[in-house]
């Protein structure tokens, strides 16, 4: 049975593959950048469930790790000449003014520097809980925005960065969300995974098992920054230009609803919600323009499609307060039970 479904694991992975292929192929320009952007939300969405949901931190710093991580990742792909007409009113300093790296290991660099900015962060805020951990994390977001303002030497202030090199695509996207979501699954069923989840459910209890809480919980902060960094390091890439403005807290606010509407604690849910969200922001745009019906024009309200989409979280919160799949997870015995598979056995009659 093990078998079996390692199997159906590939054969979806190969055919999500051959959907993306297809996808790519008759897509348009726009609704390829909505594509990428699901699987990029994605990506950000599990590095801040892994925190929050798996561990149990209410964070909310992961806007700042995608500033570091988009920056980051700018800086190292973008050409020298493009650099020059970006550092007018200030030159870059001069061990970035000739660099320019390859996609794939500027991606990296980015998860890694953004790890190590996480681990600066986390050893001193971790010992907080709850509320105050939120703020700590909120602020030190905000602190790294406003360090990104004023360094213009390295970030070009408040202009931003311009003519990023669009390497971005589905398969870069889509790519990293599949890693990403294998390593989740990974992680959460090791040893390390049951520890975040003890942490989560109690920690006095967990510390009273072996667990050492500052270890884990400074673990867990460093691999949900890693995938944030990489997560701006794509939007960016994506994009093609970036600011300090862009990285504020309602980005934080948007990847936080989508693990919540999605299920704090599930890898599905998260995927599903990252999914949903993005497109949905996308399609109910229409409500903000007029629209023809042919026998009567239905005049736009800006802002209307916000109202709409509160409108429907709000529904689905009040239904599915645990989010639309709560703590659990795809499992194919799923599809046997629909289909009858397993049978229960039948009961002996007694003569």
């Amino acid at each position: 049975m093990k078998k079996q479904k390692i199997l159906l694991n590939i054969g979806a992975i190969l055919g999500f593959i051959i959907l993306l292929f297809i996808l790519n192929k008759t897509f348009d320009p726009y609704q390829k950048k909505i594509l990428n952007l699901c699987g990029i939300y994605v990506v950000l969405g599990l590095s801040m469930n892994l925190i929050n949901g798996f561990t149990g931190l209410f964070s909310l710093g992961h806007a700042g790790f995608m500033a570091v991580g988009a920056y980051t990742a700018g800086l190292l792909t973008m050409p020298p000449a493009m650099k020059e007409m970006n550092f007018f009113m200030k030159p870059i300093v001069p061990f970035l003014a000739k660099v320019e790296w390859p996609f794939l290991p500027a991606l990296l660099m980015a998860g890694v520097v953004t790890a190590l900015v996480g681990f600066l962060i986390g050893s001193p805020v971790l010992k907080l809980k709850d509320d105050y951990l939120a703020i700590a994390t909120l602020g030190f977001s905000e602190i790294i925005r406003v360090v990104f303002v004023n360094i213009q030497s390295v970030t070009n202030g408040a202009l931003g960065l311009k003519g990023l090199p669009t390497h971005t695509n589905v398969w870069w996207s889509w790519g990293t969300a599949i890693v990403t979501i294998l390593f989740m699954v990974f992680l959460i069923k090791s040893s390390y995974g049951r520890a975040f989840k003890a942490i989560r459910e109690d920690e006095i209890a967990a510390e009273a098992m072996g667990i050492s809480l500052f270890k884990h919980k400074v673990m867990s902060f460093i691999m949900g920054a890693f995938f944030a960094g990489v997560g701006g390091a794509l939007l960016g890439n994506l994009l093609g230009t970036i600011d300090p403005n862009m990285f504020r807290f309602v980005l934080t606010f948007n990847i936080l609803l989508i693990v919540v509407l999605g299920g704090i604690g599930s890898i599905t849910g998260t995927t599903i919600s990252a999914v949903v969200v993005t497109v949905a922001m996308e399609v109910l745009r229409v409500l903000d323009e007029n629209i023809n019906l042919g026998f009567v024009q239905i005049k736009g309200i800006p802002g209307m499609r916000m109202v709409i989409f509160s409108l429907l979280l709000m529904i689905v919160i009040l239904f599915y307060q645990q989010g639309l799949m709560g703590t659990n997870e795809f499992s194919w015995d799923w599809f046997s039970k629909i289909k009858g598979f397993k049978k229960t056995p039948k009961k002996e009659v007694r003569q």
